[in-house]
């Protein structure tokens, strides 16, 4: 492996997949992508109804709980967050909930400009491949499949009619024209198998030449150059397998946020114009 690499993507959830995809499709950039975590492979990892268990055994997340709350009678609540190659999309429940467009609007007319719920809209459907297919919010193509879901229990069916008897309304498509309503929940899963960052985005470019993937590599530090507008990082260093291995130099390094270091490391690192805006993105 190459000890020089344009990008340096650090932590493979959501993000970091996304990116690895998109900065690697240009063939002439190098890119090199490290998780602290393991490989997906484990058949719970794959199998939608073995995400209670990864959950209840914490199998692939980083183990972080709240402090013991009194409201809840002093219990601490897990929150877990992925360690593992997808991150948290490898271990969630697969809801695919894209949120209420007055939050986008909101944010947008608070100094946000490009985060209205028009302006993200076109990213929604280039995501996605809706098993409906593709419609004026919806995406038909997208390397993420997204379903409603199949579970049969006549207690789903008797919570919608009974939020049907209580005059509320039906809504079939959440994610569509508007969010309100009771419907059945929509599902990340392709084929009947878990679809993560990692399936969607990750696996099908790793036979990529200019893409290298470290999994076991927790991030130490970032060294730069502090007189420099953007990151320039002279090099990175990782630990793997207990030791510290030197990556660099490299051009820029990109912070996926799921690493739990990049709140410590953004502080460090000097904000310019275009840092984590990608070069040439659609």
């Amino acid at each position: 492996m190459t000890s020089a690499f344009d990008y340096v993507i650090v932590g493979a959830g959501s993000a970091g997949c996304t990116l690895a995809n998109r900065l690697s499709a240009d063939g002439r950039t190098r890119v090199l992508l490290l998780e602290a975590g393991g490989w997906d492979r484990h058949p719970l990892l794959k199998l939608p109804l073995g995400w209670g268990r990864v959950l209840l055994n914490r199998m692939y997340d980083w183990g972080y709980d709240t402090e013991p709350e009194p409201e809840m009678n002093g219990r601490s609540i897990e929150v877990a967050r992925g360690k593992v190659i997808g991150g948290s999309s490898s271990i969630n429940a697969m809801a695919y909930v894209r949120g209420n467009r007055a939050d986008y609007d909101r944010w947008a007319s608070r100094g946000l400009p490009g985060w209205s719920y028009a302006g993200v809209l076109p990213y929604f459907r280039r995501q996605e491949s809706w098993e409906g297919g593709a419609s004026q919010f919806r995406g038909g193509d997208g390397p993420l499949a997204t379903r409603k879901a199949r579970y049969q229990d006549p207690l789903v069916d008797a919570y919608l009619a009974g939020a049907a008897e209580m005059g509320y309304a039906h809504n079939d498509d959440y994610n569509g024209a508007q969010q309100d309503g009771f419907g059945r929940m929509q599902m990340t899963i392709r084929g009947g198998h878990r679809e993560s960052a990692a399936t969607a985005y990750l696996h099908p470019v790793l036979g990529r030449r200019n893409l290298a993937v470290e999994t076991g590599a927790a991030l130490l530090f970032i060294s730069h150059d502090l007189s420099v507008v953007r990151v320039i990082a002279d090099d990175v260093a990782v630990m793997n397998a207990g030791r510290i291995v030197e990556r660099g130099p490299v051009d820029r390094v990109w912070l996926a946020p799921e690493e739990p270091y990049t709140q410590r490391l953004l502080a460090t690192i000097p904000v310019a114009d275009g840092l984590g805006r990608l070069p040439g993105a659609a």
